[in-house]
């Protein structure tokens, strides 16, 4: 988690093009909960940075910290009320401006809208269409509403049973690759799912380690501040003794001269 300004400002870029993303896709009619867990526990971790950023300056006054402490505190309210409004498509000022001036490519191409229309383009004559395409266009499509008939199967010798056996046979071995793809991808997805989930695991721990550190290092430097406040007093109280020392002796002195 974040502890000085600087960090908490990238923090909340980072949760601004999040917004803009779950914005992003409201206004396309798709699913925006995806990041949701994720926006959520940005947001915390830049509420514990400000709150630890007002104990660190309670304890030692740090103009260059203090002066930043309201910046970050509005952006933090802007963006929670923004996060709140699940349904809205219209991004607040603060989402749409970076703290960042390199991240400036990065709002913009966040907040470009996708296009809606599509034009296809039909001719009465592919063949003089795809004359001036890509010569590999042929290998990638090769099928046609109007097939070659020199490269279909030769069915001429074969009777009617025998045609109905040969595609009921091609059909089976169509299905059989099929089941096989499917199968396939039914794997690939479970070891998705599993990877996503050991991620989301390992993301919640750091956030606990980081936590754990962040509020370490707050103690610590909690502890420094009252040592070096009593190290301070210790030499103030230290010259004073001194000082009294002093008087005592040039007072007998004094005396025994006389």
């Amino acid at each position: 988690m974040a502890t000085n300004p600087p960090q908490l400002f990238l923090l909340a870029d980072h949760i601004k093009l999040s917004l803009l993303e779950r914005q992003r896709a409201i206004s396309l009619n798709l699913s925006p909960n995806s990041q949701d867990a994720q926006i959520s526990r940005s947001l915390e971790q830049l509420r514990s940075g400000i709150e630890s950023l007002e104990s660190q300056v309670e304890d030692t006054a740090d103009e260059s910290i203090t002066s930043q402490l309201p910046r970050l505190n509005s952006q933090l309210t802007d963006l929670t009320a923004q996060f709140a409004r699940a349904n809205t498509t219209t991004p607040s000022p603060t989402v749409t401006k970076p703290n960042d001036p390199s991240l400036a490519t990065d709002f913009a191409a966040a907040q470009k809208k996708r296009p809606t229309n599509k034009s296809v383009r039909f001719t009465d004559n592919p063949s003089a269409a795809t004359q001036d395409e890509d010569p590999n266009r042929a290998s990638l499509f090769p099928y046609r509403d109007d097939p070659d008939p020199d490269a279909a199967p030769d069915h001429s010798s074969l009777d009617n049973q025998q045609i109905h056996e040969f595609h009921s046979q091609v059909i089976r071995d169509q299905d059989d690759q099929l089941d096989q793809l499917g199968a396939s991808i039914g794997r690939q997805r479970e070891l998705s799912m599993q990877i996503g989930d050991e991620l989301d695991g390992q993301v919640v721990l750091l956030d606990d380690v980081e936590e754990g550190v962040d509020r370490h290092t707050a103690q610590f430097r909690r502890a420094r501040g009252r040592l070096d406040r009593f190290s301070r007093k210790a030499r103030e109280n230290w010259s004073l003794s001194i000082i009294v020392v002093l008087i005592i002796i040039l007072v007998l002195l004094i005396i025994i001269t006389k």
